[in-house]
């Protein structure tokens, strides 16, 4: 099976496990479009009653053309299930997250819920974080000299371009990529970003993931954080 097989298929099955009457988080993302189609058929075809977060716009829109009921995470008290993808997802569960520009509201979403499921093909999977570059949402102003501190330190920055604009986010912030190779304290590493100022947040998705759900060409494979049980 091709790329796009196996997020189909991990999104179809991950849609198995959203229950009737739950908040749902919906992530970003290619894969999470297949999981979003799966519950838009749900929703009509089984009257499946479920009211859903988004941690991006598009996904937000995508889930209401669908009819399913989106509401802001501020008025939900707690979200009961998230399912999102992934960039990087190592051997002790964490993950990078951010490709789509979206892991600020993701990680927001993410840490308001009860349980947190990734979806993602079998290239995701990894020994070591820090193949993919690590991206930081950053405030716009003073933006250049948040990039040169983080020169500085040797994490190869680069501002995230479209067009040959700066990428922004729903939040309209920009996006900075670290070009790590790997990271080999990610815990030293996430604090020592998240007091920098002028960074909003960053990709690193430490000890939050319970379930990943991985398309493989021998079919799908279930994983759990050490305590957890995969939910029936």
């Amino acid at each position: 099976m091709d790329q796009n097989a196996l997020k189909k298929l991990v999104g179809e099955e991950s849609a198995k496990y959203v229950k009737n009457n739950m908040v749902v988080g919906l992530g970003s993302g290619t894969t999470v479009q297949f999981l979003v189609d799966a519950l838009g058929n749900r929703v009509k075809n089984e009257k499946l009653n479920i009211t859903c977060v988004s941690t991006s716009n598009f996904t937000a829109d995508h889930a209401s053309n669908l009819g399913i009921i989106v509401k802001s995470i501020d008025d939900v008290m707690q979200v009961d299930l998230t399912i999102d993808g992934a960039d990087e997802i190592d051997s002790n569960f964490n993950g990078i997250k951010g490709g789509g520009a979206a892991h600020l509201w993701e990680k927001i979403v993410a840490t308001n819920s009860k349980k947190n499921m990734w979806i993602v093909d079998e290239s995701k999977m990894v020994n070591q974080l820090g193949t993919f570059p690590l991206p930081l949402e950053v405030i716009p102003f003073g933006s250049s000299h948040v990039y040169d501190k983080l020169d500085a330190k040797g994490y190869h920055p680069e501002f995230r371009t479209k067009d040959g604009n700066r990428v922004l986010t729903d939040s309209k912030n920009e996006i900075i990529d670290l070009h790590l190779g790997k990271i080999n304290h990610p815990f030293q590493l996430a604090d020592e970003l998240i007091k920098m100022v002028g960074v909003v947040e960053h990709g690193l998705f430490l000890n939050i993931v319970n379930y990943v759900i991985v398309g493989t060409q021998h079919g799908i494979e279930k994983l759990t954080r050490p305590g957890d049980q995969f939910p029936k």
